[in-house]
């Protein structure tokens, strides 16, 4: 259903099925009591948690391990005034279990950034909300 805002709500299938065709997202965390967004080349997992790359020294890393964080993807046409966004909120971890680490090291992401001190993050799928905004005519 369009609202009259022209925003569709996106369910969490639709949701994550977009959020995999996505390259780049944004973490969002908190650092020194502020918010802070961060881009990031991910991976959404089998399990739908979306899944980050990046130096275990790093100040992300210490940042989300353990706390709740939110995800954000999106795509727009700005020619057709057109796009999705998606955000998951959930627990961030880092990974730890070698079994699981070996795994991700095949099939999860691969950082832009080469490192090699690289830990996986994941970010369960708690919560999965999206929109999508069908095209609208410009203002007269």
């Amino acid at each position: 259903m369009i609202h009259q805002d022209g925003f569709r709500a996106l369910d969490r299938q639709e949701c994550l099925r977009l959020l995999a065709k996505a390259p780049v997202g944004r973490v969002v965390y908190t650092r020194k009591a502020l918010p802070a967004v961060l881009p990031v080349n991910f991976s959404v997992d089998h399990d739908s948690s979306v899944l980050l790359r990046t130096s275990a020294g790093s100040d992300l890393v210490r940042a989300v391990d353990g706390v709740v964080v939110a995800f954000e993807a999106d795509d727009f046409d700005v020619a057709t005034r057109s796009g999705w966004s998606v955000v998951v909120t959930g627990r961030a971890a880092v990974v730890t279990d070698p079994a699981e680490q070996e795994r991700l090291s095949r099939t999860g992401p691969r950082s832009w950034v080469v490192t090699d001190d690289a830990v996986f993050v994941r970010v369960e799928a708690e919560m999965v909300t999206g929109r999508e905004i069908v095209g609208t005519r410009e203002a007269d």
